[in-house]
This record gives structure tokens, sequence and C-alpha cells, in this order.
């Protein structure tokens, strides 16, 4: 029987056919893609942590392709340890696989069920304790990395990241300047105890506990804020026991 080929029939017919090619086709591609695509995040993780251990011109150094030989050189996932909400050792999670971003975002998942990776890496000699932070910024997520140096207390090393915060306002957090701010501030007084950190514009970051913010930033600013107490303090909880 001859096919009809100005028909109706035909014309969806084709369409459909066409759609189920190219949508296979495309399920074909993500599927060979996706072990790339893993790898790459991997990578990536790995670059953001060493990013509040290392100086920028250490980072200067380090690319995709030598990202996972210098983590190994500083960090031993070994060490790593997740904690609860309270501080508490959670045993049988892995440090590395825990999604803080994808956590926060969950608004079915529990406070107390949350997971704190924290990531122990030695350099020059020296241990470093480095705490994942999550939050929300103006526009959209915004997260980091905050190095402790050996003490447990004092801030050595930081770095922000964002996914759509204003050019030359919010997205100035990645920034030198404003990670700079953050060094030498101390997470916990002589007791352990929690400090709690406050962004401030009126030029009194020079205060212990203060940082100043991104002029034009406010929101953002205060979404480092609200950040930075919310997970750190997880953390002062643990240090204390030990």
């Amino acid at each position: 029987m001859a096919i009809n080929k100005d028909g109706n029939g035909y014309t969806f017919g084709f369409a459909i056919v066409l759609v189920v090619v190219v949508g296979a086709a495309l399920a074909l591609i993500s599927m060979g893609l996706k072990p790339m695509q893993e790898k790459n995040a991997i990578i990536k993780k790995k670059i953001d942590i060493l990013s509040a251990l290392l100086s920028s011109e250490e980072m200067n150094s380090i690319n995709r392709k030598n990202a996972e030989s210098e983590f190994d050189k500083y960090v031993n996932l070994d060490d790593a340890v997740v904690l609860d909400i309270n501080g508490d050792v959670k045993e049988g999670v892995s440090a590395f696989d825990v999604d803080i971003k994808k956590e926060y975002k969950d608004k079915n998942l529990k406070e107390t069920d949350k997971n704190f990776p924290l990531f122990i890496a030695e350099k020059d000699g020296k241990k470093s304790y480095i705490i994942p932070i999550v939050g929300k910024g103006l526009w959209g997520p915004i997260w980091g990395n905050i190095c402790l140096d050996e003490d447990m207390r004092t801030i050595k090393g930081a770095s922000f990241g964002h996914q759509g915060e204003t050019p030359g306002l919010g997205a100035e957090i990645i920034q030198p300047f404003f990670i700079n701010r953050w060094i030498g501030e101390e997470v916990a007084n002589e007791e352990g105890d929690f400090q709690k950190f406050e962004i401030v514009k009126d030029g009194s970051g020079a205060m212990p506990s203060k940082v100043d913010g991104i002029t034009g930033g406010t929101i953002t600013s205060k979404g480092v804020e609200e950040m930075v107490n919310r997970c750190v303090q997880v953390y002062t909880n643990y240090f204390k026991k030990l």
C-alpha cells in the first residue's frame, strides 16, 4: 500500500519517530558523558577545598590536570569526619560524598539529619581544618570553605562562591579583599565557645568578630554572615569536645 506523504498521519508519524530517535540519541550521549561530568565535579570540589587552604599564588599553579594529585598532597580523606548538628561524629558516612548544597536545598530534610563534613589538611608540618559552608545570597545560593589553624579557632584561609550575585556588588564576596577580612578572626574563645560573627558597614570591622561587608551588597554580605555562623557553630561544638 502506498504511503500518502502529504497526509497529516504521515506528518505526525514522522514527527513522533524523529522525537523518539533524537531523544534516544540525547539519552545515550548523556549517559556517555556522565562519568566525565562526575569526574569534573570531583575535581572542582577538590579545587574549592584547596582554595581555602592555599594562597592565591599557590592556587595559580593548580588546574584540572594536577588538582587531584595536589589535593592528595595536603588532604587525607581517611582523616575526614562527618558531624551531626550537635558536633558529634557520624559513623558510616563519607565526608567527600556529602553534598551540602543538595542537603541545604532539601526542604524535607530535617536539620537534625543533615551532615557536616570536616576535612583535615597538613601543610608545612601544621594541621588545618577545612569547613565547607553553604547559604543563600540575594539572587541564589552562596557557598565556601573556612580553613582554621591548628588551634581550631583562628581563621587562616577562606573561599566563597556564588551562583548569581550582582557583579560589582554581592559578587565581590569572591574577591581577595573581602576574603582577607576574615583572616585572623576567631570562631571560638579560649574556652572553645562559639563566637558569633557580624557583618558591618560602619567601618568597625577591625573589632573582634566583626567583618566589613561589601559596599552596595548588604543582602549578600548578610547571607555570608548567616552562612558562616550557622555552619561553623556545629564544628566549634566538635572541637570543644576534643
